[in-house]
């Protein structure tokens, strides 16, 4: 169970309160498919409370009326407090999601703490530029926040999914409305306390937590909200943004991945092997920057199955509280449903499972076996969609050209990947893959200063870098008469 640094209720306008409906839902730990606790299950009048509240935090000014330099000091509050309850983040997201423990320290706790910090520094930056202009005036622009803010977040990394969007949002001045995923909600409400030790004022940080079709889609049609940035499946994200559309409201799309990792015929084998099976088995494959289309010169594709024949299955996989864990159960037990249907249709389709392909039975858990699927087509449907699972499909290629033509040939375009010792090669075929960040010779390489969306139907607008933190801001002109 988790105990009472997790309230279980909603964070509205600095007070924890039950939902209106007074429901609450089951959170599961997917490592035993054993209910651990309930939480608030939000209703439309409690959406409609915390927009107000966000609203209202705006207005009274208290958060967009500092100084730049005075919100760094409290989002570097913010970080030095994920690492001080770093231990207690780790359980929390770990019960939640199932995250190997290494994992959620390693990445999820320091990651977070980087971009509150990162952000810190941007908020001390964000000015306006003087325009000399050829009228008889004194021209200026103002970057100013755009007021409330929607951060719909979704299951694979609540803590740094959320922090991504809730981070550059504060920095810029701007207040929140967070609506984490239905299945894992834990580490949002351990981080409403944070922010509240932190000294953020009350109503600039709202945590409603409950399902998408309800609370979401409050969010996206409620008329005080002025930005939406969301992450989530393509399907879902469609259909926010055209809600938001109608609006004129902005927003930020992270949406689905699908991505080819390239192994050229000159490339380091032994670091790419290492590259590879990172870039499919990370996060149980739940990880829509993933590698799950690999793609090999035809000289090297036999020795690269029959390699990852060999090294895959020793990759460890069990109960995420195990520190030697690397590969711990999926979300929810109908994303394991969900690989299996595609490892059964890629059979169908031709593939050759050359290891995994079953579920594991450990203690109830949602865990499945990491999958190498070889010999699909390019066409086969288990290539060109998003599985969001511990899968990776291999195919050969003869050219170049071939490769990215096969990279290139699904609608996503989040993320990609190519392993070659040649440099011009590298630039070259990276100015060609149609994707938002492309990896040589590693894969998932992210920091707070990079930059990362999608093109095609993996969405739109950046988070991360100093990209994001423009998103969050409008852009004022003031002309000033010198007659």
């Amino acid at each position: 169970m988790f105990d009472n640094n997790i309230h279980g209720q909603l964070f509205i306008g600095g007070q924890w309160r039950d939902s209106d409906s007074g429901g609450r839902t089951d959170v599961i730990d997917p490592s035993t498919g054993r209910v651990i606790g309930t939480v608030a299950d939000a209703d439309v009048a409690d959406a409609d409370a915390a927009v107000a509240a966000a609203k209202d935090a705006f207005v009274r000014d208290e958060w967009a009326g500092l100084s730049g330099r005075e919100r760094a000091g409290i989002l570097h509050r913010v970080a030095d407090l994920v690492r001080e309850n770093a231990d207690e983040i780790v359980r929390l997201e770990s019960l939640d999601v199932g995250k190997p423990v290494a994992l959620c320290r390693q990445v999820d706790v320091v990651t977070t703490a980087e971009q509150y910090e990162y952000c810190a520094a941007l908020a001390q930056t964000l000015d306006g530029a003087t325009r000399k202009v050829p009228l008889n005036a004194f021209a200026y622009t103002r970057r100013e926040p755009l007021g409330v803010v929607a951060a719909i977040t979704p299951f694979n990394f609540p803590l740094i999914l959320s922090t991504s969007k809730i981070a550059p949002a504060l920095a810029a001045g701007n207040v929140v409305v967070h609506k984490p995923a239905e299945d894992t909600p834990l580490s949002a409400l351990f981080m409403a306390s944070l922010f509240e030790q932190a000294g953020i004022p009350a109503g600039v940080v709202n945590v409603v937590t409950g399902s998408g079709s309800v609370i979401g889609e409050a969010l996206l049609k409620h008329p005080g909200v002025d930005k939406i940035a969301f992450t989530g499946s393509t399907s879902i994200g469609r259909h926010a943004a055209s809600v938001a559309g109608e609006a004129l409201k902005p927003v930020t799309m992270e949406l689905g991945g699908n991505a080819a990792h390239i192994v050229f015929e000159d490339a380091d084998v032994e670091k790419a092997i290492g590259a590879i099976i990172k870039g499919f088995v990370f996060n149980t494959g739940q990880f829509c920057m993933g590698g799950p289309r690999l793609l090999v010169a035809r000289p090297l594709y036999d020795t690269i199955v029959r390699i990852l024949a060999d090294a895959v299955p020793e990759v460890p996989v069990g109960a995420p509280r195990d520190p030697e864990t690397v590969v711990g159960p999926m979300a929810a037990d109908r994303h394991v449903k969900k690989v299996e249907e595609y490892v059964a249709l890629a059979r169908q389709e031709g593939g050759r499972v050359i290891c995994g392909g079953e579920r594991i039975d450990l203690n109830g858990g949602y865990y499945y076996k990491p999958t190498v699927i070889a010999d699909l087509a390019n066409d086969s449907r288990v290539v060109q969609e998003e599985i969001f699972g511990p899968v990776l499909t291999v195919q050969p290629f003869d050219t170049e050209d071939e490769a990215i033509d096969m990279a290139n040939c699904t609608p996503y375009g989040l993320a990609s990947g190519l392993q070659t010792t040649d440099l011009a090669r590298a630039h070259r075929v990276a100015d060609k893959l149609q994707a938002g960040i492309v990896w040589v010779n590693d894969w998932a390489m992210l920091d707070p200063a990079i930059p990362f969306g999608g093109v095609k139907d993996s969405g739109f607008g950046r988070e991360y870098g100093p990209e994001a933190l423009a998103s969050y801001t409008k852009v004022k002109s003031v002309v000033v008469s010198l007659d």
